[in-house]
């Protein structure tokens, strides 16, 4: 039973010293393993190479543990303002800024809902130049500050004598903010005379750049700035659609010959309201190619008025219709509303309204003239550019020449005319008693009238009057 007992303990114990042995082999055997392991993932990490932007050869990021509840970081976006001063603007009104806002423009232009800005309490002095598209959408270009032409008149290539700031092939754009735009022109305008071409200095150019030039663009949108003192024309749309101004001041000198405030060319579905502009020329002229031109909400003086035309210069064709003039108010202009074509032209204007309109010392209130000219003398022609439909309505206050003109072609004479609600009364101004002068204009009045020899004014029929109207308009 003994030696039972011990042949028992023995064979315990040969048991449990083989199942150490084969446990101590397997754990080895996985420390070996594991050692071999990490030893081969940083013989691979040794060469695993990064590059960064600039293609230097970087070690590999160092990687932190974070917490499951914390948030993830906000995505980095790219910045959406372009000072001008970030590109190396000086801002002085001395050095010239042209190349940092042509870099700021060229990168503004990439970025969908982009702001380049003009910061307030600078002066960017500017050479003439040209920020084109096409651009992301929604462009924005903020002027708080003051942007500045060259004071001394230039010379150069026409392309820089057609305008200062040149805004091309532009879509869903908008010019904003509280600065001003100083086209420095007093220079350009004593020479400007048609009559004083023998003044002119031998090196003065033979055009004057116009301040602030949008053309062949979409949806663009100028509001809230001041724009003064351009060489010519304060702001151009040329070939361009869906334009919107508002609430802008434009200002010159009464002296300064053509400096129209707003022209139109080429442009449809346009609207400009509730603005502040005094000139040397039409607050407002309209031009060939132009139609659903709404204006209204006006204050314009000094200046010539609201203005369609000149229209059908040297012969060519011109196409003006669906215009509303609306809610003006006019001190001391040359004109108030007023067509003005030059003889021996082709096509039709057709389809206007001046209503609302008061007048407070203006020369010539309401004016339709077919022989328009601007030199001495002009050859008399036949031709003429056919107008129809036009309205003359509630326009009220004092003149200082003549109530109304209307002088329509003898050959195509203007039919359709409406004159209705009209009161005028001479100005403190005013030098002597001068009636209406009304020729060939067919059409119907509607009381009350002031003074009465507006009364008399139209002539009436117009069944042969309206071929005539649709054979000149067939070129439109």
């Amino acid at each position: 039973m003994a030696r039972d007992m011990k042949r028992n303990r023995n064979s315990s114990a040969y048991f449990f010293l083989l199942f150490s042995l084969i446990l101590l082999f397997a754990f080895s055997t996985l420390s070996v393993e594991a050692r071999k392991s990490q030893g081969q993932k940083m013989h691979r990490g040794q060469h695993k190479k990064h590059k960064n932007h600039k293609g230097n050869v970087t070690s590999p990021p160092r990687r932190s543990r974070i917490p499951a509840h914390a948030p993830a970081s906000p995505p980095i976006t790219e910045s959406t303002i372009f000072d001008v001063l970030s590109f190396g603007a000086k801002g002085d009104g001395i050095c010239d800024d042209s190349k940092a806002v042509a870099a700021a423009w060229e990168a503004a232009c990439k970025v969908p809902g982009a702001t380049m800005e003009f910061p307030s309490e600078f002066k960017f002095l500017i050479k003439p130049i040209t920020l084109q598209g096409p651009c992301q959408p929604h462009l924005t270009l903020q002027i708080d500050g003051l942007v500045l032409a060259p004071s001394k008149v230039w010379s150069g290539p026409k392309s820089s004598l057609f305008q200062w700031i040149n805004f091309k092939w532009l879509q869903n754009f908008t010019i904003q903010g509280s600065g001003i735009v100083d086209g420095q022109g007093s220079n350009w305008w004593t020479p400007s005379s048609p009559f004083d071409s023998m003044k002119r200095p031998k090196t003065f150019p033979d055009m004057k750049p116009t301040a602030l030039r949008f053309y062949s663009s979409y949806n663009v949108t100028v509001r809230d700035i001041k724009i003064i003192n351009s060489p010519n024309c304060h702001l151009k749309f040329d070939n361009s659609r869906g334009v919107r101004v508002n609430n802008i001041t434009i200002s010159a000198p009464e002296t300064s010959l053509n400096t129209d405030g707003i022209h139109l060319q080429n442009s449809q579905d346009v609207e400009i309201h509730h603005s502040n502009i005094g000139c040397g020329d039409d607050c407002v002229s309209i031009q060939t190619g132009c139609s659903n031109v709404f204006v209204h909400h006006i204050n314009c003086g000094p200046g010539h008025g609201i203005s369609l035309g000149g229209l059908g210069k040297g012969g060519t064709v011109a196409c003006v219709s669906n215009i509303i003039v609306d809610s003006i108010f006019m001190n001391n202009t040359l004109y108030g509303a007023r067509i003005k074509t030059w003889q021996g032209g082709l096509g039709a204007v057709k389809n206007v309204s001046f209503s609302n309109i008061k007048v407070s010392d203006v020369k010539v209130p309401i004016m339709i003239d077919q022989y328009y000219c601007d030199k001495h003398i002009c050859k008399n022609k036949t031709g003429a550019v056919a107008i129809s439909g036009v309205k003359f309505d509630q326009i009220t206050g004092t003149y200082s020449a003549q109530p109304l003109h209307l002088a329509c072609s003898s050959s195509v004479p203007c039919s359709n005319v409406d004159l209705s609600a009209i009161n005028l009364q001479p100005s403190l101004e005013f030098r002597g008693l001068r009636d209406a002068l009304c020729w060939n204009s067919y059409g119907k009045s509607q009381a009350p009238l002031v003074p009465t020899s507006i009364d008399y004014c139209l002539l009436k029929g117009g069944s042969v009057l309206q071929k005539i109207s649709r054979s000149h308009g067939k070129s439109c």
